[in-house]
């Protein structure tokens, strides 16, 4: 799964009875109201997996160290005995499956996975297990690294190197889209390299947020990445041209080395999100091309509807020339930027991820706490 799920609280009596007393505080301008969301009765024969390859992983896998922790469960290094192969599992706690929507998050992104075609940058899914107290998922192994992290080490950053992989990214997309699936969730975290070769595909790796879509089709779920959240997703009305938006904050810290939105707070991060204005004035945007900055507006554009499609972004002049883009070093400044925010990122993993609970009778602007109705 993506990020955290939590589940909406019950108060009890007592705790009904002094709620009224208590300081109202702030809701969280991110959150998502997915209603009631009953307990789950959990027990030795709870199914989440409707077909999975079968129930012991360890009789085709041998299970190795731990490659990374999430709010659900843990990834390691396992190899097929067999082809001695080495692969990922992320392995899912039931434990932690707490509600029908969790369960149903799992379900799905298993099935987004079986459902998109092979792609070179798309992490593919290999088996799945269930136990009694896990779901394992087998992946494709990507053991390159974070983007950024590549993009730090690599001695000489340019613009041609962000068109390279803004192009990966946007094609990523335009797969999805093509297939029914809106990501939701597109950040440079959710993006690694194959190997450490130096020619090694990026591969998008988690869809845990991710769902069908049909043309037209309107959702309202708060869910993604803050920093990456499109404006129409905070009014709880957006279709897949959200994820155009996230690649355009993506494009933009290629470029600058930090998000177009930024604030030290939800609330400050949402404000700046609706009014989106961006900022081509500091380093390094002077000497960025024309072409890239005009990419960016388009990407970034307010308005769904006018905002560009996947395949208006990969038509467009500066992805279509993107190896006769300017070739000069982006500076210092933007390397040690990214540096930062990759930093950043780790250290503030936990505290910025979203999908809080709210209760259902909470609308927009209570979540928002006004920030919508003042500034749109």
């Amino acid at each position: 799964m993506g990020n955290c799920c939590g589940t909406p609280s019950t108060l009890h009596d007592g705790e009904k009875a002094n709620k009224g007393k208590k300081k109202k505080e702030k809701q969280n301008p991110f959150a998502v109201d997915y209603g009631n969301g009953n307990d789950v009765v959990r027990g030795s024969k709870l199914v989440v997996l409707k077909d999975p390859t079968g129930r012991e992983i360890s009789q085709r896998y041998e299970l190795g160290g731990e490659l990374g922790r999430g709010e659900f469960g843990v990834t390691y290094l396992c190899t097929d005995k067999e082809t001695r192969v080495d692969y990922a599992c992320k392995s899912i706690s039931k434990k932690k499956l707490r509600t029908a929507i969790d369960i149903e998050d799992v379900r799905r992104e298993v099935e987004i996975m079986r459902h998109l075609p092979k792609h070179p940058n798309i992490v593919s899914l290999k088996d799945t297990f269930e136990d009694d107290s896990a779901v394992h998922l087998v992946m494709e192994l990507c053991e390159g690294g974070e983007l950024f992290d590549r993009i730090v080490a690599r001695g000489h950053y340019t613009e041609r190197a962000a068109a390279a992989v803004t192009k990966t990214i946007v094609e990523v997309v335009q797969m999805c889209h093509k297939h029914g699936v809106m990501h939701r969730d597109l950040k440079p975290e959710n993006f690694l390299f194959a190997n450490k070769k130096e020619t090694a595909a990026l591969k998008a790796i988690d869809f845990g947020l991710s769902v069908f879509f049909k043309p037209g089709e309107r959702f309202n779920e708060i869910v993604g990445s803050p920093y990456y959240m499109a404006p129409e997703v905070l009014k709880r009305n957006y279709g897949p041209e959200v994820d155009i938006w996230s690649a355009g904050v993506i494009l933009y810290i290629l470029l600058c080395g930090v998000p177009p939105f930024w604030a030290e707070t939800e609330q400050g991060v949402a404000q700046a999100i609706i009014r989106s204005v961006v900022d081509f004035k500091r380093e390094p945007w002077p000497k960025v091309s024309d072409n890239a900055k005009d990419l960016v507006k388009k990407m970034l554009d307010p308005d769904p509807k006018r905002r560009l499609t996947a395949q208006e972004v990969l038509d467009h002049p500066w992805l279509q020339n993107a190896k006769k883009a300017p070739n000069v070093s982006l500076g210092e400044t933007v390397k040690a930027r990214l540096m930062q925010f990759s930093v950043m990122n780790k250290l503030k993993k936990r505290a910025l991820r979203v999908m809080f609970s709210v209760p259902n009778n909470i609308t927009i602007s209570n979540t928002l706490l006004g920030i919508i109705p003042e500034v749109l």
